[in-house]
């Protein structure tokens, strides 16, 4: 299930860009970053009434003030200040070019993982950072 659900989200991901950058070619990144969010939270609200708004709320209120915490840094930094960036260079350079530089980011995941949680690196994956690497290198030139 793990796998069919990375493999959806993998797809998504490879075409969302191609309408971010059609769609981007008429607004600033700031603004078209603006409707993504309203866009995303409009369904988002409409999923959790259509599921249950009463249990997501009791959650919401058990939630400790750290768990808000992490979970906020990360949306600021996923959310808010990568999409941006993200945005502003798929606004300004080919959707190829940005796509494939941004895809590197399970490397400082991975790295973030071994510093942070104590993860382990397996030399599959050394070989697949290296990999990605030399990939990234190829496009760079």
């Amino acid at each position: 299930m793990v796998f069919f659900l990375a493999m959806f989200g993998m797809v998504c991901w490879g075409i969302a860009p191609v309408f971010g950058k059609l769609g981007l070619s008429q607004v600033n990144p700031l603004t078209g970053l603006l409707i993504r969010t309203y866009m995303a939270a409009g369904l988002l609200t409409v999923w959790v009434v259509i599921n249950g708004f009463g249990s997501t709320i009791s959650q919401i209120r058990t939630i400790s003030w750290q768990t808000w915490a992490l979970i906020g840094i990360e949306g600021i930094l996923a959310t808010l200040v990568g999409d941006l960036a993200y945005y502003a260079a798929l606004k300004h350079g080919e959707v190829s070019f940005v796509t494939l530089v941004m895809a590197c980011s399970p490397l400082i995941s991975m790295i973030m993982a071994v510093i942070v949680l104590g993860e382990h690196i397996t030399l599959l994956r050394m070989a697949g950072s290296l990999c990605i690497i030399m990939g990234l290198g190829l496009i760079m030139k």
